[in-house]
């Protein structure tokens, strides 16, 4: 065989290749994807103050969202604002979050449930995030218009998370549910 057509015979070998790579990654975040809705279909069934939102790529789901009838007009987070808040990050493998799939949390009734290591107490604490373009994809979009007293449910694919690189805990590609009880809307840029 000749030089060049071995070069050749291997570029299609590599682009068939890609090519696979690619449908394999999308028919994973598709699947994710039918995850994330049979999570929302659930909870919309079983709370029926719930509200859903989908900001670019990733849907906010609202649990008992009754406050503006107690509180009135509320500060909602926007770009470059602060939020104080309390979470719990799960890996969406399924249509539901257990504590199996915690992967974080500075909530320590959750961090017991999950039977993890209670010794660091400074992790069990009120946390601060400021909504700018370093945190994921997924996550600056569902935060956006978070209002304060809110108990939400943020879900994104993989594809809007923290991509192909392993992150501590959280394995490449991984669709994440984070769940949130906002405290606080702090420093909100006008």
């Amino acid at each position: 065989m000749k030089k060049g057509t071995v070069i050749l015979t291997a570029a299609v070998v590599l682009a068939g290749l890609g090519a696979c790579s690619k449908a394999s990654l999308k028919a994973t975040y598709d699947k994710q994807a039918t995850y994330i809705e049979g999570f929302i279909t659930a909870q919309m069934k079983a709370d029926t103050n719930a509200t859903l939102v989908r900001n670019g790529n990733a849907f906010r789901l609202t649990l008992h969202d009754t406050l503006d009838r107690v509180f009135g007009e509320r500060d909602s987070l926007q770009a470059g604002g602060k939020v104080a808040l309390y979470y719990a990050c799960y890996t969406l493998t399924s249509s539901s979050i257990s504590v199996g799939n915690l992967i974080a949390t500075n909530v320590k009734s959750i961090a017991e449930l999950a039977d993890w290591n209670l010794s660091d107490t400074l992790r069990y604490k009120l946390d601060t995030l400021t909504l700018d373009k370093t945190i994921v994809s997924g996550l600056y979009d569902g935060l956006q218009g978070v209002q304060e007293f809110d108990e939400c449910v943020i879900l994104f694919t993989g594809e809007f998370g923290f991509g192909n690189a392993e992150r501590g805990t959280i394995p490449a590609r991984s669709a994440l549910a984070y769940q949130f009880w906002i405290e606080n809307i702090l420093d909100n840029e006008k």
